[in-house]
């Protein structure tokens, strides 16, 4: 007999119950298609690309990869590879797209190949181009097909498609995976619009701290007319080799990655307007004052539209590029005592060509449109989802201003341009919500406490209450239920989840903590989602009461919020999840004398920070990928909340594990320290985990470290996922006393 899949072997086979599900919607104007991405099963980990017909329901497959590749495994570049790990992709086949204006043709790579795929017949194909292909992209009229390959930037003509639909079966079988979908060919006039002049020179990719910290995961964008391309030229030779080796594999030479750590120089990014012609035209303007490219915006409504920030990111300016000679003028600049933060969707023209931005304005975050703000307190905007003639969509959280607080919840609101309106709510039932919509046709994905899989559902303009269709999911049903309890502890109403024991009842008595936050910037871990705590409740099952907690410097709740970690991690961090703790302890059935604490990158930096600097609250931490000293982390992020290290040592100093500051936590109360650490880790590179231990070391303070050969900052590896999960548990039951 086949022994149950155990939760831990589930929840990685899975991805975290991702695969299956569908996602990265694209829907055509004319409002005829969604076209997706999504594997056939729940452990299956290559994604396919399907289309909705709107006026059949069907669904079917436009792009099958194991057709296309007939069969062969996917190799990957190393571009690609880093693609991947800085937006956290562990799964396989199609895992990106772009498409033309009308949502007719899609680009995507695989295997370092370049496939087209026609979204209206459902057939797909190959173009011959030099490889190996990164982010494809349709000009907007579909006639050609930009792509990066060895630094640098080309372009295809597309070609005719055939217009036959390939294959057969029923909606969810592999149809349109049949061998005639791989034809060969077709695409013309192959030639580079802009190639590198050294080794250290890319065209049309984002540097490392704009995809890692930026979320700018593009370096080139396709004029509106479909006739020239503004290009991101990355110089990255001023940035400091660091050496990432494998000894586990002697004989393997180390890799050099270009690391711009706190403090030191980064990559010199500049922009060009190259033209199908071949002419260019360099775009300037003040990279000496503002040297990060943090946005841009290209569309119909207006010239193009730069985002550029200072370094110490206390002030940015809206540029806007005058095509035929290149220079640049300030349309809006923004400033902060503290930082700016970056936004989703924004800075964007409205459709009539005003200036639409997201910005702090009295304690609030609200989204504005030339000088005219169209929110207020009672929403905390988090992204622009879409614009329309008369209005925008946006995520948005419950503001200070708020009638009901709303733990954990995103919600997408319709706001008129206009101003004279209020936002109406789109998603009405309570959970984490998401848009994509074109024309009349929006796609919104919701996820609630009850639901493990999201629900996705197509709605045209009269609303939720009218869904034209539902998109399946595949995703495989837990073999746990999740039932966290979220509230909102002390006197600050910090964010918290509890999760206990399944069949736990009152009068059981107190539990055995296990903390399990994140707890810092572009965190946020209390939703009001089920997927997110299965893994917490695995946890509790194992015997203890776990506390999620989303402390001040995590998003969603005020501008106030997120900024009181200004130069200080260490103490404002730290000191919520205690409050917070306590503050449950009051209601929930918390064993205060037997707490341990949990997390993986910031949270394994604030795990260790926990048992290190308050033993007497936390008496054993599991600390995964940490950050130990913020020097060895990259310039964007850091300096954002700790500002220059020569400016600012003693920041660093006192926010540091590794210095004696930082060790300096009670020594008559020594804490069990498991720190792990994946040695290929390209972004908390294994550094930090090895001064930690050489510090604890000669301090004399125990620990464990459980170093990951091959690992980089993600765990997709099954048998390592779950072997995680298993051995973090072994590891607290004999530190806490668990039985």
């Amino acid at each position: 007999m086949t022994e149950p899949l155990s939760f831990p072997r589930q929840y990685a086979r899975t991805q975290r119950f991702t695969l299956g599900a569908p996602r990265s919607f694209a829907v055509s104007p004319d409002g005829e298609r969604v076209a997706f991405l999504r594997s056939r099963t729940g452990t299956d980990r290559a994604h396919l690309l399907w289309v909705l017909d709107l006026a059949t329901g069907e669904e079917r497959i436009a792009a099958d990869p194991a057709a296309l590749l007939a069969g062969a495994g996917e190799e990957l570049s190393p571009e690609e590879r880093a693609r991947r790990e800085r937006s956290r992709e562990g799964s396989a086949g199609v895992v990106g797209y772009a498409t033309d204006d009308a949502a007719e043709l899609a680009a995507f790579a695989l295997s370092g190949r370049l496939f087209v795929a026609d979204l209206r017949a459902g057939t797909a194909r190959e173009l011959e181009v030099p490889g190996p292909v990164v982010d494809p992209r349709p000009s907007p009229d579909g006639r050609r097909v930009a792509y990066v390959s060895k630094g640098a930037l080309r372009v295809v003509e597309v070609g005719a498609l055939p217009r036959t639909p390939s294959g057969g079966g029923a909606p969810g079988e592999a149809r349109g995976s049949t061998p005639t979908q791989r034809p060969v060919g077709g695409g013309t006039a192959d030639r580079a619009l802009a190639e590198p002049e050294g080794k250290n020179i890319t065209y049309g990719l984002a540097e490392f701290i704009a995809a890692e910290e930026m979320s700018r995961s593009r370096g080139y964008w396709w004029s509106p007319d479909g006739t020239a391309l503004l290009t991101a030229r990355v110089d990255d030779s001023p940035v400091d080799r660091w050496w990432i080796a494998d000894p586990a594999n002697p004989s393997q030479p180390p890799a050099e990655v270009a690391y711009p750590a706190a403090g030191t120089a980064n990559a010199e990014v500049t922009l060009t307007l190259i033209r199908l012609d071949g002419s260019a035209t360099p775009v300037t303007w003040d990279r000496e004052a503002y040297p990060y490219l943090a946005q841009v915006h290209w569309s119909p409504a207006g010239p193009p539209l730069l985002l550029v920030q200072a370094r110490d990111q206390r002030s940015q300016l809206y540029l806007t590029v005058d095509p035929g000679t290149g220079n640049t003028s300030a349309t809006h600049s923004d400033e902060d005592e503290i930082w700016l933060d970056l936004f989703p969707g924004v800075p964007a023209w409205t459709k009539d060509g005003r200036l639409l931005r997201i910005t702090d304005e009295s304690g609030a975050r609200v989204v504005a449109v030339g000088q005219l703000q169209l929110t207020g307190p009672e929403l905390h905007v988090r992204a622009v989802l879409d614009i329309a003639d008369g209005d925008i969509l946006v995520a948005a959280s419950a503001g200070s201003a708020a009638a009901l607080p709303e733990t954990g919840e995103i919600h997408v609101y319709r706001v008129p341009l206009s101003g004279d309106a209020g936002a109406v709510r789109l998603s009405e039932t309570p959970g984490v919500h998401s848009a994509v919509r074109s024309g009349a046709v929006t796609v919104l994905a919701s996820s609630s406490l009850d639901r493990p899989a999201p629900l996705v559902r197509v709605l045209h303009e009269g609303g939720p209450d009218k869904p034209l269709a539902e998109i399946a999911s595949y995703a495989e049903t837990p073999v746990l239920t999740a039932r966290p309890l979220l509230d909102a502890a002390g006197d600050r109403r910090i964010p918290s989840a509890v999760v206990l024991p399944t069949g736990y009842r009152e009068g059981d008595g107190p539990l055995p903590v296990l903390m399990d936050p994140y707890g810092g910037p572009h965190g946020q871990m209390v939703v009001s989602a089920g997927r997110a705590y299965l893994e917490c409740q695995w946890l509790a099952d194992q015997g203890f009461a776990v506390v999620v907690a989303d402390g001040r410097g995590t998003p969603g709740r005020s501008p106030a919020w997120e900024k009181a970690i200004a130069h200080d991690f260490a103490g404002v961090t730290l000191n919520d999840q205690v409050d917070a703790l306590r503050a449950l302890a009051r209601t929930y059935p918390l064993d205060l004398t037997r707490v341990g604490i949990r997390g993986w990158s910031y949270g394994g930096y604030l795990a260790a920070l926990a048992v290190l600097r308050r033993p007497d609250v936390f008496h054993a931490g599991v600390a995964g990928a940490p950050v130990t000293d913020w020097r060895l982390y990259d310039t964007h992020y850091t300096e954002r909340y700790l500002g220059h290290p020569d400016e600012r040592p003693e920041v660093y100093a006192a926010n540091s594990l590794v210095t004696d500051e930082g060790l300096s936590g009670a020594a008559d109360r020594l804490r069990p320290l498991m720190i792990i650490h994946g040695l290929a880790d390209d972004n908390v590179v294994a550094a930090h985990t090895l001064r930690l231990s050489s510090a604890l070391l000669a301090a004399g303070r125990p620990h464990e470290v459980l170093p990951l050969s091959g690992i980089t900052h993600m765990t997709p590896q099954e048998q390592v996922a779950e072997n995680l999960l298993l051995l973090q548990v072994a590891f607290l039951k004999r530190s806490l006393g668990v039985a």
